[in-house]
């Protein structure tokens, strides 16, 4: 399967809104066109004809399905054969096995119950799996609950050791994890502080539902000039000293290594120069240790 570099900023788009294609690639780095939730039952069939009569390019598209115990799953897949689309998301996955009739697609596994957060490990194992998401408000109603979040906006407990699992599990596996939605989308100081988090905690993208939540989640996400440029000046002296060394009154070892070639990842897909000139202060690339 095709390794997955999407993101960071992904956003969901209904794949029965065609009008709403062209804006939702322009304004995001990929887009999930969604057959299951966004669209009501009634409209999926004309949604699959959207997704097949409205083609946008697919290494940026991600094709949202519908559950494999679902009578749409099989209506789903035979509306992909006639497209171009090579990724899926398939929703509440809960199984490993599960992930057999996707055969031949890369397969983001959207993990959003107690079963497939409990089976997220041996899920993100699978190989036609590239990448793992989490979902809040599904799992929490595979409980009983009411809500993920608390009055403040903030996750309650099971959330977040859902989120933790997931990641977890994709990290295990050597796949990227992709965080969930903030749903509050006026709310864009919130969606900072959680997409900061997300980016620290080690998740490689954010899935958002408004195109005004992109630069938000792509400011926490993509590296400042000054970051490039002082983890190319760790590098270049880690290849004069090798090993453990000192580094402007800092120690640096292989994991502050394992960080900066991270950051310059990041910055070779996002497109992210350094200036010329640059008085960073090292504390900057050492921080995210």
């Amino acid at each position: 399967m095709t390794a997955f570099d999407m993101g960071p900023a992904i956003l969901f788009c209904p794949a029965n809104r065609p009008d709403r294609y062209a804006k939702a690639m322009d304004s995001a780095d990929a887009i999930i066109l969604d057959l299951e939730d966004a669209v009501a039952p009634l409209e999926r069939q004309s949604a699959r004809q959207s997704l097949i009569d409205n083609p946008v390019d697919p290494n940026r598209t991600i094709v949202r399905v519908n559950p494999v115990d679902t009578g749409d799953f099989e209506l789903d897949l035979r509306a992909l054969r006639q497209t171009g689309y090579r990724y899926i998301m398939l929703a509440k996955t809960e199984t490993a096995d599960s992930l057999v009739k996707l055969a031949g697609y890369s397969v983001i596994a959207l993990c959003e119950t107690a079963k497939g957060i409990l089976n997220a490990p041996s899920i993100a194992e699978e190989g036609n799996v590239v990448a793992l998401m989490w979902g809040a408000e599904d799992l929490v109603a595979s409980l009983g609950g009411v809500t993920s979040r608390m009055a403040n906006g903030q996750y309650r407990d099971i959330a977040l050791h859902a989120r933790s699992q997931v990641l977890l599990a994709a990290g295990s596996a050597g796949k990227p994890a992709l965080d969930s939605v903030y749903t509050n989308f006026a709310d864009l100081a919130g969606l900072k502080t959680e997409s900061d988090d997300a980016q620290a905690s080690g998740f490689a993208a954010k899935v958002s539902i408004h195109p005004a939540q992109m630069p938000i989640i792509r400011s926490s996400f993509l590296p400042t000039q000054s970051e490039v440029m002082q983890a190319r000046r760790i590098l270049a002296a880690a290849e004069k000293t090798g090993g453990v060394f000192a580094f402007e009154g800092r120690m640096v070892d292989e994991p502050i290594l394992r960080h900066v070639r991270k950051v310059l990842a990041r910055a070779e897909r996002s497109g992210t120069r350094p200036e010329a000139d640059s008085n960073v202060s090292t504390a900057e690339a050492l921080s995210g240790r």
